[in-house]
């Protein structure tokens, strides 16, 4: 699963405010990104349609059914499917062989690493 721009505009509202009216969601994105109330409520319905987030009555207030991490784990083990045959630590030497790491970012991976080792 992957979200659209436009449903993680959604989500991210939800994820950083918790449940929330229909209407403040579409306050908050046209104020961040010019969206006008029916492109809002279109989106919400099809966040809902497609089982991201639960709409409920009265005053059509909105929760996120999938979490910000769940949405992570999901696109990330997509994107090494798609781009490194399946093979996580291709997508590790890619990041360094880029120098995408910092020396605290690659002493952190040392160190999750390390704690993977110590746990078999």
């Amino acid at each position: 699963m992957r979200l659209a721009e436009s449903e993680r505009h959604i989500m991210e509202q939800l994820w950083e405010h918790g449940e929330m009216p229909a209407k403040e969601i579409a306050a908050a994105l046209n104020k961040k990104i010019g969206w006008s109330k029916t492109t809002t409520y279109t989106m919400l319905t099809r966040c809902a349609e497609k089982g991201y987030i639960h709409r409920e009555n009265p005053n059509f207030r909105c929760s996120a059914i999938l979490t910000k991490e769940e949405v992570a784990r999901q696109e990330t083990d997509a994107l090494i499917e798609k781009n490194f045959g399946g093979c996580p630590d291709l997508l590790v030497a890619a990041l360094i062989d880029r120098k995408k790491l910092s020396k605290k970012q690659m002493d952190a991976l040392w160190n999750a690493l390390n704690s993977m080792e110590d746990q078999k």
